[in-house]
């Protein structure tokens, strides 16, 4: 702890802003303004070196951006004071940058890492609200309103959420999920309620309280690396929990006219508790020990096909050599076994369903899907045929072990291109499904689990690699969709599947399949 104190504190960066903080204080005359100095110059560049591998071009740049918020108090041109502020905009631009670089190489997993990419963002945000201050940009409000927005996008959604992310790196729970959602978006919502509909603020307001004061909770229930660590980022939060009160109070102010709280209380009371209690208590707590990332890089194959599928060779019976090499065969009815190794012999019919709120999209996107001849499913849920041919593709192209494709088509119009391979992780042996798209495959891995009733489940949901990833370059980022397929033997020869898809936990597609043995493969089964 002690170490990583030193290692921060007295950084060239961390004694660069205090510095020039301290010498922006002789020449600003109004004292509440420090405290958005304080975030530019000493707690942000204290949170980001708790983030980035400091190298020498990052300390220059630094230096310079804190040079310029320094210059701010002391040069009189307008014209200078602008690109001054400039400079700094291209900070928090640059941090933003480095935000949406981190989430394209994970994607929508792990909760923790997103708030902090998500702080990172919205210091650009910030930045605007600031630059809009000092340029004097008629933002539709007063001056000291543009500069209050600046300083709550410095604090509430940066400093905060990024606090946020490392408690998450630590604790884990069905709770904290919700926290995140409310926290992040917390920040536009005001912005957009006090710009619109005051009430929508109020609203808002009272999310932020309910998820603060859960996370209180949690804070009071997580292990921290020390005891003092614990107090510091307890301490922060409960000021938060405080401060918020009368956030609330000054937005019923401005939706209902009563419980009157003035921006001049709000300046000294509330921006000195987030300020010195809040920020700097909080920032110091993470500082003593940076709890390390839980988030591990993904290692499992993706196909290397991007575009137009190319190297599919001759025939192949079915999807899998061996559906025992996925699960449990002996829990399973015949027929899905001989189904997944035997695909060619059966035929399929399926009913798609879109769900009402989806259907608007369906229609945009099937003009897309129609030129690309991928992921075209018909709009009518009426039942249909589907043919196909599987195919093996040549796996110096693929790069993945023994990879085959199934070509599914309605009424000779491409349905589907599915590249299927299988990988192995820590014992167990995934399917991983490649939907080679323009620049791009769409990588589906999903578990398999025979269930009790004699069914299978293949589902994207589940800790590890399952999940649905979009794969750029050597970047595989995971979306927010999930599947959920079911396979039933309904009788002898007859197969019913169900295919459910959903986007951020809503469902918006559901295809259920009816799948019957050719009359002319019975020969070939009983032999």
């Amino acid at each position: 702890m002690k170490a990583n104190l030193k290692q921060r504190l007295f950084s060239p960066i961390t004694i660069a802003g205090i510095v020039f903080f301290l010498a922006s204080s002789l020449f600003t005359a109004d004292s509440y303004l420090l405290m958005l100095t304080a975030a530019q110059l000493i707690f942000v560049p204290l949170m980001l070196q708790l983030l980035v591998e400091i190298k020498r071009k990052h300390i220059i740049f630094t230096w310079m951006t804190m040079l310029s918020v320094f210059l701010l108090a002391v040069v009189p041109s307008s014209a200078g004071q602008i690109a001054l502020a400039f400079i700094y905009l291209m900070f928090t631009f640059l941090v933003a940058l480095y935000g949406v670089k981190r989430f394209f190489q994970r994607g929508f997993t792990n909760w923790a890492e997103i708030s902090i990419d998500i702080g990172l963002m919205y210091l650009f945000v910030g930045g605007l609200w600031f630059f809009a201050y000092i340029a004097g940009i008629d933002t539709g409000f007063s001056p000291l309103i543009t500069w209050l927005t600046a300083i709550h996008f410095h604090y509430s959604a940066f400093l905060y959420p990024i606090s946020l992310g490392f408690f998450g790196r630590l604790h884990n729970s069905n709770l904290y999920p919700f926290i995140v959602v409310s926290i992040l978006a917390g920040p536009m919502l005001v912005a957009i309620g006090i710009t619109f509909w005051p009430l929508l603020e109020f609203i808002s307001v009272l999310v932020y309280i309910f998820a603060i004061y859960c996370l209180i909770f949690l804070a009071f229930r997580t292990r921290f690396a020390t005891n003092l660590q614990a107090l510091f980022i307890r301490l922060s939060y409960v000021a938060l929990g405080i401060t918020i009160i009368f956030s609330l109070l000054y937005a019923a102010n401005s939706a209902f006219g009563s419980w009157f709280v003035s921006i001049d209380f709000m300046l000294m009371f509330h921006g000195f508790f987030n300020c010195v209690v809040f920020g700097m208590v909080g920032v110091l707590g993470w500082v003593m020990a940076p709890p390390p990332s839980k988030q591990a890089d993904w290692n499992f194959p993706v196909s290397k096909i991007r575009g137009k599928l190319k190297g599919a060779g001759e025939q192949r019976p079915g999807l899998v050599e061996n559906l025992s090499d996925f699960v449990d065969v002996k829990a399973l009815p015949y027929a899905i076994v001989h189904f997944y190794e035997k695909t060619e012999r059966y035929q399929l019919v399926a009913s798609v369903k879109w769900s009402a709120w989806f259907k608007p999209l369906a229609w945009c996107y099937k003009w897309i899907s129609t030129k690309m001849q991928q992921l075209n499913l018909p709009i009518s849920s009426t039942p249909t045929e589907m043919t196909y041919t599987i195919r093996a593709v040549d796996s110096s192209i693929d790069g993945r072990k023994n990879p085959r494709a199934w070509v599914r088509q309605v009424e000779n119009q491409t349905v589907f291109v599915a590249i299927y391979s299988q990988h192995e992780t820590e014992g167990r042996t995934y399917m991983n499904i490649a939907l080679p798209l323009p620049y791009s495959s769409m990588i589906g891995v999903l578990q398999l689990d025979a269930e009790d009733v004699g069914s299978l489940v293949l589902s994207s949901e589940g800790k590890g690699d399952p999940g649905v990833y979009l794969a750029v370059g050597r970047t595989i980022f995971k979306l927010p969709l999930s599947e959920h397929f079911i396979i039933k033997e309904k009788r002898a020869g007859v197969l019913t599947a169900e295919h459910n898809m959903k986007i951020f936990g809503v469902p918006f597609l559901r295809v259920d399949y009816r799948i019957d043995e050719k009359i002319d493969s019975e020969n070939d089964k009983l032999a």
